[in-house]
């Protein structure tokens, strides 16, 4: 398999793991340049249709989570017989690794261990995914202590298989819950019950049940009582304690109902807080100490098995000889002086302890050097407890224990959880790519889509990008949400056309703006002035509908005079200059007489429009042939 490239983008490096059923490689994501964890469902099962749909749909959904905890899913592909799921490449161990090494897993530890698990749970159980195959193996933990929760939907799609196959698939058995054991239905709980075990194996070195065969182990799961973790290791707090036995209870009914219960707890253990759990609220599974693979061999005697449930018996009369006497009375002081000793000494601690006059600074959101300046100044330890991917800056303190604002002894140790930032990708730029386009760009660099939004737009061309969020070349978490505005095109208004016909040409144009149209002007010449400026026609009939800046020529009257109109003007102009008195001219050298005529000058004669001088003048003409002269005519 090594170099096969699947889905024409995940090359496949190295072998780094195997399970059950996957084989874990290595992979090299040539379009994002980046290394991914790419498991490859065996061959056994991907003949089976149903388990390969499952484990599908399953993984999709799990694909869905986005938590820190969470080993993210990249992608789900089939090539072939090949049934694959890419991941985020984790670089670490798993829990099961670091518990051979370590044997044991110091309380504190455990328990941050289990917050951060409880985490990814709480992030599963709100999304409705049940891990159900919750164990060590599935547990990577990274270089920086933070702790990363896989196999999310394997788990599910597994479930019709996990009795019947090999040795390696019923690793399991270890970390099943009653209910699993008996395929019985099965709920939230079981996940609260497999890390109960899981927090069990980290603080004893082993698992509360062992056999030979994974058979045995579930009816040990089914059956017997758990051996409490404190008589394995006696450094376990008695409020860890209680809340593992609470975990693993046979019982969902009498486990925590809920992962943010037990997260609640687990906080308040690290708090140094006390959880309230009724004491015959775990009386239930306890038992004595023993192997857990010899847990068969408790009821082999039976009279034991009565002696621990029936009820008190009578007082029974012993008659002891005086030295048995004597060593019970030396051995009864000797226990009486050891009480006093332990209770002296827990008031001693108490006193110097439990409480005292410096306050735990605030430092939450300072840098870790500040904050250790700070805390150091108070005569307190700054220990950095581990660190943890954030939106803060790298190198943030963002948590720490006891919280501040509280009162402790000189030199008590204050325990940071400091920010190594955070897993951050580009945002691209979509602004201007189409839709189809940006929706591939989102998902091939490790975001999802968020909400989209259409609106019209006069500058991007219908169905591209006009704006998102984040913006482009912004940072953002893997499986960030990319919200986008996408347009629509240009937003068209329609508007109804006025009939102006008839109406004042200035008066007409100003209907047409205040409708949101256009107009152009297109005279036509009349000699009737009375029509002067009407509209008689418009290019776009009235009531028609049309796009809003639409042009409408409008047709009207302008009037203009004629050549007629002109020389009838003329004329009544001359008439109202010439008017003469009879036997006059204007010219002085001129001597006659005559009657006077409308507009003309007559000498010596009648006549209209002419001069005479001595005879009779002719329409039109100026005639001489009497006595006098005329220089002028009019």
């Amino acid at each position: 398999m090594i170099g096969t490239m699947l889905g024409n983008r995940y090359e496949l490096l190295e072998k780094i793991g195997e399970g059950g059923m996957a084989i874990v490689y290595r992979a090299k994501d040539h379009l994002l340049s980046r290394n991914v964890a790419v498991k490859i469902l065996k061959e056994e099962f991907s003949s089976d249709g149903e388990f390969v749909d499952k484990f599908k749909r399953e993984a999709a959904a799990a694909a869905s989570l986005s938590d820190n905890n969470i080993v993210n899913i990249y992608d789900v592909g089939t090539q072939k017989d090949i049934n694959y799921i890419v991941m985020e490449c984790v670089i670490g161990k798993t829990l099961k690794q670091v518990i051979k090494e370590e044997k044991k897993i110091p309380p504190a530890r455990a328990v941050e261990v289990a917050i951060q698990i409880a985490k990814a749970l709480k992030c599963a159980h709100k999304n409705n995914i049940i891990h159900r195959d919750i164990k060590p193996h599935n547990i990577l933990v990274t270089e920086d202590g933070i702790v990363k929760v896989t196999d999310f939907g394997i788990a599910k799609a597994s479930d019709s298989v996990t009795i019947t196959n090999s040795n390696k698939i019923m690793g399991s058995a270890h970390y099943f819950s009653p209910e699993q054991a008996k395929g019985s239905f099965v709920d939230f709980r079981t996940d609260i019950y497999s890390l109960g075990i899981v927090m069990y194996e980290m603080v004893t070195g082993r698992v509360p049940y062992d056999a030979e065969s994974p058979v045995s182990i579930a009816l040990k799961h089914i059956q017997e009582p758990v051996v409490p973790p404190n008589q394995l290791n006696e450094n376990i707090p008695d409020s860890l304690n209680r809340l593992i036995l609470k975990a693993v209870e046979k019982e969902p009914i009498r486990r925590y109902q809920t992962m943010e219960d037990m997260l609640v707890d687990l906080k308040k253990i690290e708090n140094n807080q006390k959880i309230n759990l009724a004491d015959d609220d775990l009386s239930g599974d306890m038992t004595r100490i023993m192997d857990p693979v010899d847990v068969n061999n408790a009821y082999k005697n039976e009279d034991d098995y009565d002696d621990e449930v029936e009820p008190a018996r009578k007082p029974v009369k012993l008659n002891l000889d005086p030295k048995k006497k004597k060593r019970i009375l030396t051995t009864a002081i000797g226990v009486l002086v050891v009480v006093i000793g332990i209770i002296s000494g827990y008031i001693w601690y108490n006193k110097v302890y439990s409480s005292g006059d410096i306050t735990v600074p605030s430092i939450v959101g300072m840098k870790q050097d500040d904050a250790k300046q700070l805390v150091e100044s108070k005569k307190l330890n700054f220990v950095v407890g581990g660190k943890e991917k954030s939106d803060k800056p790298e190198g943030t303190v963002i948590d720490c224990f006891p919280k501040s604002g509280t009162k402790v002894k000189s030199n008590s140790d204050v325990r940071v959880i400091i920010s190594s930032g955070s897993d951050s990708l580009t945002v691209p730029n979509l602004v201007g790519v189409d839709f189809a386009t940006a929706k591939d760009i989102i998902s091939n660099s490790g975001l999802t889509l968020g909400n989209v939004s259409y609106k019209h737009s006069d500058d991007v061309a219908e169905g591209d990008v006009i704006s998102q969020d984040p913006t482009a070349d912004s940072k953002a978490q893997n499986g960030t949400k990319v919200n986008l505005v996408v347009s629509k095109g240009a937003d068209v208004k329609y508007v109804t056309v006025p009939d102006v016909s008839g109406k004042n040409i200035e008066e007409a144009a100003s209907i047409m703006a205040s409708s949101g149209l256009k107009v152009s002007r297109n005279p036509v010449t009349t000699s009737d002035k009375s029509q002067s400026g009407v509209v008689t026609s418009q290019s776009i009939g009235g009531s028609q509908q049309v796009k809003e800046g639409t042009t409408v020529s409008l047709t009207y009257y302008e009037y203009k005079e004629t050549q007629n109109d002109q020389s009838s003007n003329l004329g009544t102009q001359h008439g109202g200059k010439n008017t003469g008195s009879s036997g006059q001219s204007k010219d002085e050298n001129s001597t006659g007489s005559g009657s006077e005529s409308s507009g003309n000058k007559s000498d010596s004669g009648s006549g209209t429009g002419n001069s005479s001088d001595g005879g009779t003048g002719n329409s039109g003409n100026t005639s001489t042939g009497g006595t006098g002269n005329s220089d002028k005519t009019n």
